[in-house]
């Protein structure tokens, strides 16, 4: 049976946003409930939430947040609730001030977990932030999203995207068409993510001017790249001198986010991932940050989540010292 001991009450004072912040026919209510089990109940522009105390806490925590975001002229669907229940979860305070929002053409970006709120901060402080994690974490996303977010306030001219090519071992010449089509399979991923922020139309303009730049690494060697936004995905396929020569390409007003998988390394048995040295060699540099993402910021299917809580523990059991028998 349900703990009733908690009761928490939350007056809105703006009516206007609490269709968007109730949903159709209070199905986020009905999602809360669902998803925390307590009980939600309204009147005129009141809340109040029963049921056990700490569940309580985050669901109060997750309207505000939802409020806030509704009051803003933004809808709230689903996946915006699911992320303000988690964000409620995670101890207080994620990140010291408040979370950055990045707006493009198409749509606005906030935190949907912890790990997501600490990477957006760290991209808004810091010159070169390494995101490290399992898939559907949002790091190739919102590393994405930063950058033209940047463009369009013009704090940087280009933004320029590299990953490395591991199946054609860098040697993109043996591959037909020009430099883009070469590399667009091993891209995908970032075109993706630039086509959900801005529309198909400019991103063919701004790549064909250039202010959008496809640099595989074996093209970056030489270079000083300057009042640039760059990413460097899946590097953890990276050589540790393919690392070193990107990390020393940063010209004046250039900004770098490195984004990888040190459990998804596909170069060749016995090779040392760039990533890993990088990590190694960068600890305690001024000016980079490093943020971990786990399976609790997967923000893909659920069962995304558990495929990588399973694949987490398979490895903290290989890596247990096992006992001495007696």
């Amino acid at each position: 049976m349900t703990d009733l001991a908690t009761r928490v009450t939350r007056v809105y004072a703006d009516n206007g946003v609490l269709q968007v912040l109730f949903g159709p026919g209070h199905e986020n209510l009905a999602c809360l409930e669902t998803r925390l089990g307590i009980a939600c109940h309204t009147r005129g522009n009141e809340v109040t939430l029963s049921g056990a105390g700490e569940p309580v806490e985050i669901a109060a925590r997750a309207l505000d947040a939802l409020y806030d975001r509704a009051r803003a002229g933004e809808d709230v669907a689903t996946a915006d609730l699911e992320a303000a229940i988690r964000l409620g979860q995670a101890p207080a305070p994620v990140v010291a001030g408040p979370t950055p929002v990045l707006r493009t053409r198409k749509r606005t970006f906030t935190a949907r977990t912890a790990g997501q709120a600490r990477y957006l901060s760290a991209m808004a402080s810091h010159d070169v932030v390494f995101g490290l994690g399992p898939a559907g974490t949002g790091k190739t996303f919102l590393a994405v999203a930063q950058a033209v977010a940047l463009k369009m306030q013009g704090a940087v001219e280009r933004i320029i995207l590299s990953r490395p090519a591991v199946e054609a071992g860098e040697r993109l010449g043996f591959l037909p068409g020009d430099l883009r089509e070469k590399v667009d399979p091993y891209l995908r991923p970032i075109y993706d993510a630039l086509h959900a922020m801005l529309p198909g139309d400019e991103v063919m303009r701004r790549l064909e001017a250039g202010e959008i730049e496809v640099a595989p690494l074996a093209f970056m060697r030489g270079r000083t790249l300057s009042n640039a936004f760059i990413i460097l995905d899946e590097a953890q396929n990276t050589t540790p001198t393919q690392m070193k020569m990107v990390l020393t390409r940063m010209g004046e007003n250039a900004r770098m986010v490195v984004t990888g998988d040190m459990s998804q390394v596909d170069l060749p048995s016995g090779a040392r991932s760039g990533l890993g040295d990088a990590l190694e060699t960068l600890q305690g540099v001024e000016g980079i940050a490093v943020v971990h993402f786990d399976h609790q910021d997967v923000v893909r299917h659920d069962m995304v989540a558990r495929i990588v809580r399973a694949y987490e523990a398979r490895d903290r059991a290989a890596t247990r010292p096992e006992t001495p028998r007696s």
